[in-house]
């Protein structure tokens, strides 16, 4: 884990030096709702972010919709016995393990 972040209830803030007006700024990340706070101290840093997290999942359940969650970066995907063998192959041809293959198709076929 990166030292200038923490981690609460399956969300992870970064945490920011704002020297000009001397506090802690933090950012949830991983995730396009944008969820902010600042502190003055480590231990008011984790109090901002503890209640930042909690008041967004409080607003989610408020307007009755689903809160966003950060993403592990593992995804278990069950697919046709056939499809597998053939990205096993294509993977083997392009010199990749499977994981690495399927990562790159992924990002090309989301970020497009």
């Amino acid at each position: 884990m990166n030292p200038n972040t923490m981690t609460y209830r399956g969300y992870t803030a970064r945490m920011e030096f704002d020297t000009q007006d001397k506090v802690i700024v933090g950012r949830v990340i991983d995730v396009d709702d944008i969820i902010t706070f600042h502190a003055t101290s480590v231990s008011e840093f984790e109090q901002a972010f503890h209640g930042a997290v909690d008041g967004y999942l409080a607003a989610c359940q408020q307007l009755d919709q689903l809160p966003e969650k950060s993403s592990s970066g593992r995804l278990m995907l069950r697919i046709e016995p056939r499809i597998h063998a053939s990205a096993l192959r294509r993977a083997a041809e392009a010199g990749q393990s499977l994981n690495k293959w399927a990562a790159n198709v992924l990002e090309k076929a989301a970020c497009t």
